[in-house]
Protein backbone atom coordinates (compact mmCIF):
# COMPACT_ATOMS: atom_id res chain seq x y z
CA UNK A 1 0.00 0.00 0.00
CA UNK A 2 2.87 2.24 0.86
CA UNK A 3 4.25 1.50 -2.46
CA UNK A 4 1.45 1.98 -4.58
CA UNK A 5 1.02 5.63 -2.40
CA UNK A 6 4.34 6.87 -3.69
CA UNK A 7 4.13 5.73 -7.12
CA UNK A 8 0.91 7.53 -7.35
CA UNK A 9 2.51 10.27 -5.66
CA UNK A 10 5.71 10.72 -8.01
CA UNK A 11 3.14 9.79 -11.29
CA UNK A 12 1.04 13.03 -9.67
CA UNK A 13 4.65 15.16 -9.43
CA UNK A 14 5.61 14.00 -12.92
CA UNK A 15 2.31 15.59 -14.73
CA UNK A 16 2.50 18.32 -13.11
CA UNK A 17 6.10 19.29 -13.82
CA UNK A 18 4.99 18.04 -17.44
CA UNK A 19 1.92 20.69 -17.15
CA UNK A 20 4.70 23.27 -16.28
CA UNK A 21 7.00 22.18 -18.81
CA UNK A 22 4.73 22.73 -21.55
CA UNK A 23 3.79 26.38 -20.18
CA UNK A 24 7.41 27.30 -19.79
CA UNK A 25 7.92 26.19 -23.88
CA UNK A 26 5.00 28.04 -25.18
CA UNK A 27 6.43 31.13 -23.10
CA UNK A 28 9.62 30.95 -24.17
CA UNK A 29 8.67 30.42 -27.99
CA UNK A 30 6.37 33.58 -27.53
CA UNK A 31 8.56 35.77 -26.35
CA UNK A 32 11.45 34.61 -29.26
CA UNK A 33 8.89 35.13 -32.09
CA UNK A 34 7.99 38.63 -31.16
CA UNK A 35 10.67 40.97 -32.44
CA UNK A 36 9.96 44.05 -31.02
CA UNK A 37 10.32 41.86 -27.61
CA UNK A 38 13.77 40.83 -27.93
CA UNK A 39 15.21 44.17 -28.66
CA UNK A 40 13.25 45.32 -25.17
CA UNK A 41 14.71 42.54 -23.51
CA UNK A 42 18.54 42.38 -24.73
CA UNK A 43 19.29 45.41 -26.74
CA UNK A 44 17.95 48.61 -24.91
CA UNK A 45 19.16 47.80 -21.15
CA UNK A 46 22.44 47.00 -22.52
CA UNK A 47 22.66 51.04 -24.31
CA UNK A 48 21.06 52.60 -21.68
CA UNK A 49 23.58 50.86 -19.08
CA UNK A 50 26.74 52.06 -20.87
CA UNK A 51 25.37 55.97 -21.71
CA UNK A 52 23.74 56.47 -18.06
CA UNK A 53 26.64 55.06 -16.24
CA UNK A 54 28.38 57.97 -18.13
CA UNK A 55 25.76 60.26 -17.52
CA UNK A 56 24.21 59.92 -13.95
CA UNK A 57 26.76 61.28 -11.84
CA UNK A 58 26.93 63.50 -9.08
CA UNK A 59 30.77 64.36 -9.91
CA UNK A 60 31.63 67.99 -10.55
CA UNK A 61 33.71 68.34 -13.19
CA UNK A 62 33.24 71.70 -14.62
CA UNK A 63 32.13 74.47 -11.91
CA UNK A 64 32.65 78.29 -14.14
CA UNK A 65 33.01 80.97 -11.41
CA UNK A 66 32.75 84.34 -12.61
CA UNK A 67 35.48 86.49 -10.59
CA UNK A 68 34.67 90.03 -9.27
CA UNK A 69 38.37 91.06 -8.40
CA UNK A 70 37.95 95.02 -6.86
CA UNK A 71 41.09 94.27 -5.25
CA UNK A 72 43.85 93.43 -8.07
CA UNK A 73 46.51 92.86 -5.87
CA UNK A 74 48.91 90.09 -5.81
CA UNK A 75 46.98 88.01 -2.99
CA UNK A 76 43.71 87.96 -4.99
CA UNK A 77 45.51 86.66 -7.85
CA UNK A 78 46.93 83.99 -6.16
CA UNK A 79 43.67 83.01 -5.07
CA UNK A 80 41.91 83.08 -8.32
CA UNK A 81 44.83 81.52 -9.71
CA UNK A 82 44.19 78.90 -6.80
CA UNK A 83 40.54 77.64 -8.62
CA UNK A 84 41.61 78.67 -12.13
CA UNK A 85 44.45 75.98 -11.79
CA UNK A 86 42.28 73.12 -10.15
CA UNK A 87 40.63 70.69 -13.08
CA UNK A 88 37.37 71.38 -11.23
CA UNK A 89 37.13 75.25 -12.10
CA UNK A 90 36.50 77.27 -15.14
CA UNK A 91 36.85 80.73 -14.98
CA UNK A 92 33.57 82.05 -16.71
CA UNK A 93 34.36 85.57 -16.68
CA UNK A 94 36.29 88.30 -14.94
CA UNK A 95 34.07 91.98 -13.95
CA UNK A 96 34.53 94.72 -11.59
CA UNK A 97 30.74 95.07 -11.49
CA UNK A 98 28.88 92.79 -9.11
CA UNK A 99 25.51 93.32 -11.09
CA UNK A 100 27.08 91.85 -14.83
CA UNK A 101 28.46 89.02 -12.46
CA UNK A 102 24.60 88.79 -11.11
CA UNK A 103 23.35 88.72 -14.85
CA UNK A 104 25.89 85.62 -15.40
CA UNK A 105 24.35 83.44 -12.96
CA UNK A 106 20.62 84.40 -14.09
CA UNK A 107 21.43 83.67 -17.60
CA UNK A 108 23.41 79.90 -16.31
CA UNK A 109 26.25 81.29 -17.82
CA UNK A 110 28.23 80.84 -13.86
CA UNK A 111 27.17 78.57 -11.27
CA UNK A 112 29.24 80.74 -8.56
CA UNK A 113 30.45 84.30 -7.94
CA UNK A 114 33.87 84.86 -6.07
CA UNK A 115 33.94 88.46 -4.98
CA UNK A 116 37.06 89.88 -4.16
CA UNK A 117 36.58 93.36 -2.55
CA UNK A 118 38.93 96.34 -2.39
CA UNK A 119 41.32 96.17 0.85
CA UNK A 120 41.45 92.69 0.58
CA UNK A 121 45.68 92.34 0.88
CA UNK A 122 45.98 95.69 2.85
CA UNK A 123 43.51 94.51 5.75
CA UNK A 124 44.78 91.08 5.56
CA UNK A 125 48.51 92.30 6.06
CA UNK A 126 47.82 95.25 8.38
CA UNK A 127 44.88 93.61 10.36
CA UNK A 128 45.72 89.74 10.25
CA UNK A 129 42.01 88.85 8.70
CA UNK A 130 40.37 90.13 5.72
CA UNK A 131 37.30 88.95 3.62
CA UNK A 132 36.13 87.75 0.53
CA UNK A 133 32.54 86.28 -0.84
CA UNK A 134 31.36 83.18 -2.26
CA UNK A 135 27.32 83.98 -3.83
CA UNK A 136 26.58 80.46 -5.36
CA UNK A 137 23.30 79.79 -7.29
CA UNK A 138 21.23 77.56 -5.37
CA UNK A 139 18.20 76.41 -7.51
CA UNK A 140 20.33 73.16 -7.51
CA UNK A 141 20.62 72.36 -3.46
CA UNK A 142 23.05 69.28 -3.98
CA UNK A 143 25.21 71.25 -6.77
CA UNK A 144 25.34 74.18 -4.65
CA UNK A 145 26.46 72.47 -1.46
CA UNK A 146 29.40 70.38 -3.17
CA UNK A 147 30.44 73.50 -4.90
CA UNK A 148 30.86 75.35 -1.55
CA UNK A 149 32.17 72.20 0.02
CA UNK A 150 35.04 72.18 -2.94
CA UNK A 151 35.35 76.10 -2.65
CA UNK A 152 35.95 76.66 0.77
CA UNK A 153 38.38 73.79 1.31
CA UNK A 154 40.39 75.79 -1.86
CA UNK A 155 40.16 79.30 0.50
CA UNK A 156 41.28 77.21 3.32
CA UNK A 157 44.16 75.77 2.03
CA UNK A 158 45.01 79.63 0.67
CA UNK A 159 44.75 80.36 3.51
CA UNK A 160 46.98 78.23 5.41
CA UNK A 161 49.61 79.03 2.89
CA UNK A 162 49.22 82.82 3.55
CA UNK A 163 49.94 82.53 7.45
CA UNK A 164 53.17 80.67 6.58
CA UNK A 165 54.36 83.51 3.93
CA UNK A 166 53.30 86.09 6.43
CA UNK A 167 54.35 85.06 10.01
CA UNK A 168 57.84 83.84 8.29
CA UNK A 169 57.66 81.91 11.82
CA UNK A 170 61.65 80.71 11.56
CA UNK A 171 60.40 77.58 14.52
CA UNK A 172 57.94 76.32 11.15
CA UNK A 173 60.23 76.39 8.38
CA UNK A 174 62.69 74.43 11.02
CA UNK A 175 60.04 71.84 11.55
CA UNK A 176 59.48 68.60 9.06
CA UNK A 177 55.98 69.04 7.54
CA UNK A 178 53.46 66.63 9.12
CA UNK A 179 52.74 64.07 5.53
CA UNK A 180 49.31 63.39 5.89
CA UNK A 181 48.13 60.10 3.47
CA UNK A 182 44.68 59.27 2.74
CA UNK A 183 43.30 55.33 1.62
CA UNK A 184 39.36 55.15 0.40
CA UNK A 185 37.84 51.72 1.17
CA UNK A 186 36.34 50.04 -1.42
CA UNK A 187 36.51 52.44 -4.29
CA UNK A 188 40.27 53.79 -3.64
CA UNK A 189 40.07 56.02 -6.87
CA UNK A 190 36.96 57.54 -5.96
CA UNK A 191 35.63 56.06 -9.50
CA UNK A 192 31.91 57.29 -9.57
CA UNK A 193 30.80 55.32 -12.55
CA UNK A 194 32.21 51.96 -9.57
CA UNK A 195 29.63 53.19 -7.57
CA UNK A 196 26.61 53.90 -9.89
CA UNK A 197 26.85 50.69 -12.53
CA UNK A 198 25.43 48.45 -9.65
CA UNK A 199 22.56 50.73 -8.92
CA UNK A 200 21.70 51.07 -12.95
CA UNK A 201 21.59 47.64 -13.32
CA UNK A 202 19.77 46.87 -10.49
CA UNK A 203 16.73 49.08 -12.10
CA UNK A 204 17.18 47.66 -15.23
CA UNK A 205 16.73 43.95 -14.65
CA UNK A 206 13.99 44.75 -12.17
CA UNK A 207 11.90 47.18 -15.10
CA UNK A 208 12.81 44.04 -17.84
CA UNK A 209 11.42 41.49 -15.00
CA UNK A 210 8.27 42.92 -13.29
CA UNK A 211 7.00 45.29 -16.42
CA UNK A 212 7.26 41.96 -18.63
CA UNK A 213 6.25 39.61 -15.84
CA UNK A 214 3.01 42.18 -15.20
CA UNK A 215 2.22 42.70 -19.08
CA UNK A 216 2.12 38.96 -19.86
CA UNK A 217 -1.24 38.01 -18.37
CA UNK A 218 -2.66 41.22 -19.74
CA UNK A 219 -1.43 40.52 -22.98
CA UNK A 220 -2.87 37.01 -22.58
CA UNK A 221 -6.25 38.63 -21.85
CA UNK A 222 -6.63 41.17 -24.80
CA UNK A 223 -5.69 38.21 -27.71
CA UNK A 224 -8.05 35.96 -25.79
CA UNK A 225 -5.01 33.05 -25.48
CA UNK A 226 -6.06 33.55 -21.54
CA UNK A 227 -9.59 31.70 -22.09
CA UNK A 228 -7.86 28.68 -23.78
CA UNK A 229 -5.62 28.32 -20.94
CA UNK A 230 -8.11 28.34 -18.08
CA UNK A 231 -9.96 25.64 -19.46
CA UNK A 232 -7.03 22.85 -19.44
CA UNK A 233 -6.38 20.97 -16.52
CA UNK A 234 -3.76 23.46 -15.24
CA UNK A 235 -3.65 25.04 -11.87
CA UNK A 236 -3.19 28.52 -10.25
CA UNK A 237 0.27 27.00 -8.99
CA UNK A 238 0.99 25.50 -12.10
CA UNK A 239 0.20 28.82 -14.23
CA UNK A 240 2.02 31.17 -12.13
CA UNK A 241 5.16 29.20 -11.91
CA UNK A 242 5.25 28.59 -16.28
CA UNK A 243 4.61 32.99 -16.15
CA UNK A 244 7.93 33.44 -13.72
CA UNK A 245 10.56 31.02 -14.52
CA UNK A 246 11.02 32.56 -18.12
CA UNK A 247 11.55 36.01 -16.81
CA UNK A 248 13.30 34.79 -13.63
CA UNK A 249 16.04 32.92 -16.23
CA UNK A 250 15.61 36.41 -18.47
CA UNK A 251 16.58 38.94 -15.42
CA UNK A 252 19.34 36.59 -14.78
CA UNK A 253 21.21 36.61 -18.14
CA UNK A 254 20.55 40.52 -18.01
CA UNK A 255 22.31 40.83 -15.05
CA UNK A 256 25.19 38.20 -15.68
CA UNK A 257 25.81 40.58 -19.22
CA UNK A 258 25.66 43.94 -17.73
CA UNK A 259 28.42 42.52 -14.69
CA UNK A 260 30.36 41.24 -17.43
CA UNK A 261 30.27 45.02 -19.51
CA UNK A 262 30.93 46.29 -15.94
CA UNK A 263 33.91 44.19 -15.22
CA UNK A 264 35.66 44.59 -19.37
CA UNK A 265 34.68 48.60 -19.81
CA UNK A 266 33.77 49.96 -16.57
CA UNK A 267 36.60 48.26 -14.37
CA UNK A 268 34.06 47.08 -12.05
CA UNK A 269 35.94 45.30 -9.07
CA UNK A 270 33.98 42.13 -7.89
CA UNK A 271 35.48 41.76 -4.60
CA UNK A 272 32.38 39.02 -3.21
CA UNK A 273 30.97 35.56 -4.55
CA UNK A 274 29.39 36.20 -7.64
CA UNK A 275 27.37 32.56 -6.40
CA UNK A 276 25.69 34.55 -3.01
CA UNK A 277 24.88 37.44 -5.39
CA UNK A 278 22.95 35.47 -7.98
CA UNK A 279 21.34 33.83 -4.93
CA UNK A 280 20.47 36.84 -3.77
CA UNK A 281 19.13 37.99 -7.41
CA UNK A 282 17.15 34.96 -7.25
CA UNK A 283 15.64 35.20 -4.10
CA UNK A 284 15.15 39.14 -5.15
CA UNK A 285 13.42 37.93 -8.83
CA UNK A 286 10.71 36.65 -6.59
CA UNK A 287 9.43 39.34 -4.87
CA UNK A 288 9.98 41.80 -8.00
CA UNK A 289 8.20 39.15 -10.50
CA UNK A 290 5.41 38.26 -7.27
CA UNK A 291 4.20 42.26 -7.70
CA UNK A 292 4.72 42.43 -11.64
CA UNK A 293 2.20 38.79 -11.80
CA UNK A 294 -0.09 40.64 -8.59
CA UNK A 295 -0.59 44.23 -11.12
CA UNK A 296 -1.56 41.81 -13.84
CA UNK A 297 -3.93 39.83 -12.03
CA UNK A 298 -6.12 43.04 -10.80
CA UNK A 299 -5.36 44.87 -14.62
CA UNK A 300 -7.86 44.01 -17.37
CA UNK A 301 -5.53 45.90 -20.28
CA UNK A 302 -2.26 46.43 -20.63
CA UNK A 303 -2.47 50.54 -20.42
CA UNK A 304 -3.86 49.95 -16.71
CA UNK A 305 -0.53 47.39 -16.08
CA UNK A 306 1.58 50.55 -17.53
CA UNK A 307 0.05 53.34 -15.19
CA UNK A 308 0.38 51.09 -11.69
CA UNK A 309 3.45 49.67 -12.75
CA UNK A 310 4.82 53.18 -13.26
CA UNK A 311 4.18 54.68 -10.41
CA UNK A 312 5.55 51.99 -8.70
CA UNK A 313 8.40 51.92 -9.87
CA UNK A 314 8.66 55.67 -9.81
CA UNK A 315 8.45 55.47 -5.72
CA UNK A 316 11.10 52.35 -5.32
CA UNK A 317 13.53 54.26 -7.67
CA UNK A 318 13.65 57.38 -5.95
CA UNK A 319 13.42 55.77 -2.46
CA UNK A 320 16.08 53.36 -3.15
CA UNK A 321 19.14 54.73 -2.54
CA UNK A 322 20.43 55.01 -6.04
CA UNK A 323 21.89 58.42 -5.74
CA UNK A 324 22.10 59.51 -1.91
CA UNK A 325 22.15 56.87 1.22
CA UNK A 326 18.74 55.89 2.50
CA UNK A 327 19.97 57.00 5.68
CA UNK A 328 19.71 60.70 5.17
CA UNK A 329 15.85 60.23 4.15
CA UNK A 330 13.10 61.29 6.77
CA UNK A 331 12.85 58.61 9.36
CA UNK A 332 9.37 57.92 8.04
CA UNK A 333 10.45 57.30 4.58
CA UNK A 334 12.83 55.49 5.94
CA UNK A 335 10.16 53.32 7.70
CA UNK A 336 8.22 53.14 3.97
CA UNK A 337 11.45 51.66 2.64
CA UNK A 338 10.44 48.06 3.76
CA UNK A 339 8.25 47.41 1.41
CA UNK A 340 10.48 48.66 -1.69
CA UNK A 341 12.13 45.64 -2.98
CA UNK A 342 14.86 48.32 -4.80
CA UNK A 343 16.35 49.27 -1.57
CA UNK A 344 17.16 45.64 -0.49
CA UNK A 345 19.05 45.08 -3.75
CA UNK A 346 20.46 48.47 -4.33
CA UNK A 347 22.43 47.70 -1.11
CA UNK A 348 23.34 44.08 -0.95
CA UNK A 349 24.79 44.41 -4.64
CA UNK A 350 27.02 47.04 -3.80
CA UNK A 351 27.85 45.08 -0.53
CA UNK A 352 28.97 42.26 -2.05
CA UNK A 353 30.83 43.46 -5.40
CA UNK A 354 32.31 46.38 -3.82
CA UNK A 355 32.70 45.25 -0.27
CA UNK A 356 32.99 41.79 -0.41
CA UNK A 357 29.92 41.02 2.14
CA UNK A 358 29.41 37.66 3.02
CA UNK A 359 25.87 35.68 3.60
CA UNK A 360 25.85 36.59 7.18
CA UNK A 361 26.46 40.24 6.21
CA UNK A 362 22.82 40.12 3.98
CA UNK A 363 21.14 37.75 5.77
CA UNK A 364 18.85 40.60 7.58
CA UNK A 365 17.76 41.73 3.85
CA UNK A 366 17.54 37.62 2.45
CA UNK A 367 15.34 37.01 4.95
CA UNK A 368 13.06 39.83 4.63
CA UNK A 369 12.97 40.06 0.58
CA UNK A 370 12.45 35.67 0.88
CA UNK A 371 9.05 37.01 2.85
CA UNK A 372 8.70 39.75 0.57
CA UNK A 373 8.33 36.76 -1.98
CA UNK A 374 6.15 34.53 -0.20
CA UNK A 375 3.37 37.15 0.15
CA UNK A 376 3.47 38.72 -3.24
CA UNK A 377 3.59 35.27 -4.84
CA UNK A 378 0.82 33.88 -2.68
CA UNK A 379 -1.15 36.84 -3.55
CA UNK A 380 -1.05 36.39 -7.53
CA UNK A 381 -2.06 32.88 -6.80
CA UNK A 382 -4.88 33.84 -4.58
CA UNK A 383 -5.82 36.87 -7.22
CA UNK A 384 -5.68 35.12 -10.42
CA UNK A 385 -8.97 34.00 -11.48
CA UNK A 386 -9.09 30.33 -13.18
CA UNK A 387 -12.58 29.31 -14.63
CA UNK A 388 -12.71 25.89 -14.85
Amino acid sequence: MNKLTVRLNLFVKLIRMRKIKFILQKEFIQIFRNRTMLPLIFGIPIIQLVILVHAATLEMKSIEVFVVDKDLSSLSHKIVNKFDGTPFYEIAGVSFSLDEAYEAIEKDEADFILHIPYGFERDLIRENKSEAQLFINGINAMTAGLINVYSISIISEFNKNIIVDLTKMPQVKNMNPINISESYWYNPELNYKIYMLPGILVILVTIISMFLAAMNIVREKEIGTIEQLNVTPISKVEFIIGKLVPFMIIALFELAFGLLIGKVFFHVPIVGSLWLLFGFTFVYLLAVLGIGLFISTISSTQQQVMFIAFFFMLVFILMSGIFTPTESMPMWAQRVNIINPFYYFMRVIRMILLKGSGLWDISKELISLLIYGIIMLSLSVWKYRKVA
